[in-house]
């Protein structure tokens, strides 16, 4: 399934990582994930932080964004027992920009489905080959190297909008998921930070490639249990990191809501779907 992401020939697994026809060679990491960057520099660079990765981990396994992973592990098993009977093999599932697994192996635990995920940052990537359920890898959304049309279902949570290259490896009849904040989205949070809080965007990305069909959202009341977790948050949905008197004064009880978009092949062409606001 994968490609050599310098000659973009089938990568084969062997005991130490995989290799291509050309000599191309890529180690296996211990956690179990494969560094496919052409770039020079350090994984580690690249990407989240390590702090601020396993601060998205932490945060995460406390179960505050739990009706997101739950409302796309439904939409999964949709799509599995929808197939036509006349498929072969599991369905395959790609999660662009995966960050530290959450949802990816949640989804990719879902019986019949072959799970994919990668993300830039090899930090994040290396928790989410941890949690397992999935084939991770350390790649680029501008260049995924994975074979044109190979996936069934591909899902991107608040990740940049590629259309080129989600067009490209949706399968001719699959479907795309992305999801996005709502409008309102955590704004009891924003009431604090700013002196005029702000709606989230809703706007759709413009495409030529992709069709949207279909939207739902996923809302719920998340109350923070502790300091750690209200910063959390807030790093998830600012580029900065509050003043300790700021990070005080955030509310321990806000709501998220998120939207989704559906997108899927009509006439040859692969449709965008769209989950959310959740």
């Amino acid at each position: 399934m994968l490609l050599c992401p310098v000659c973009h020939e089938p990568l084969v697994d062997d005991e130490r990582g995989a290799a291509c026809a050309g000599g191309h060679r890529f180690d296996r990491a211990r956690e179990g994930y494969l560094y496919l960057l052409r770039s020079s520099k350090s994984g580690d660079s690249m990407g989240d932080p390590k702090s601020q990765a396993r601060s998205r981990r932490d945060f995460l396994n406390r179960g505050y964004y739990a009706p997101l992973r739950d409302a796309m592990v439904e939409l999964v098993r949709k799509q599995v027992s929808g197939r036509a009977a006349s498929a072969n093999g599991s369905m395959t599932l790609l999660d662009i920009c995966c960050g530290e697994g959450y949802y990816t192996s949640a989804m990719g635990a879902v019986p019949g489905v072959d799970a994919y995920g990668f993300d830039l940052g090899k930090e994040m990537v290396r928790l989410a080959a941890k949690r397992g359920d999935a084939t991770y890898f350390v790649a680029n959304m501008k260049d995924i190297p994975v074979p044109d049309g190979a996936f069934d279902m591909v899902t991107e949570l608040f990740a940049p909008f590629n259309e080129r290259e989600f067009a490209r490896v949706l399968a001719p009849e699959g479907s795309l998921y992305t999801v996005v904040p709502g409008a309102r989205h955590l704004f009891g949070l924003k009431e604090v930070l700013y002196d005029t809080p702000y709606l989230n965007d809703e706007k759709l990305p413009k495409t030529t490639e992709l069709e949207l069909v279909g939207t739902q959202r996923v809302s719920a009341n998340i109350t923070l249990q502790t300091q750690a977790d209200i910063e959390a948050v807030f790093q998830t949905s600012t580029s900065s990191s509050p003043s300790t008197a700021t990070a005080n004064n955030l509310p321990k009880r806000d709501r998220f809501i998120l939207v989704g978009f559906i997108w899927a092949n009509v006439k040859g062409r692969p449709r965008r779907c769209a989950i959310g606001p959740f």
